[in-house]
């Protein structure tokens, strides 16, 4: 069982930068891909960012590559995500996923446990 817990979000304005992170409990933390996902209002939810377990492989939705980063602290079983260059469009809801194995997984779907979420409002 994995317990996930988002934190960082916030009301922030057009460029600004954010960082999210996701603390996870569990002792099987290490051997979960951990993602980001979002959801806007009335929108589908839509991939952002993963990091395999061993953090040497990321992959990222084609709206934020160059300007998000995920990584993650074994040590501390956390998963960030630094923002920057916020859109006024990137207001969401974000959630962190855990997916077991090593794999970087984009869709949903193979996620086994998800977080609450956490509000991202941008303004313009």
């Amino acid at each position: 069982q994995v317990q996930l817990v988002e934190s960082g979000g916030g009301l922030v304005q057009a460029g600004d930068s954010l960082r999210l992170s996701c603390v996870a409990s569990g002792r099987a933390f290490r051997t979960y891909s951990m993602g980001w996902f979002r959801q806007a209002p009335g929108k589908e939810r839509e991939f952002v960012a993963v990091i395999n377990w061993s953090g040497g492989r990321t992959r990222y939705g084609d709206s934020v590559k160059g300007r998000f980063t995920i990584s993650r602290d074994g040590a501390k079983n956390t998963i960030t995500l630094q923002m920057n260059s916020l859109k006024p469009e990137e207001t969401a809801v974000y959630f962190c996923a855990a997916a077991y194995g090593d794999a970087v997984v984009t869709s949903g779907g193979p996620y086994d446990y998800w977080g609450q979420g956490t509000q991202v409002t941008v303004s313009s």
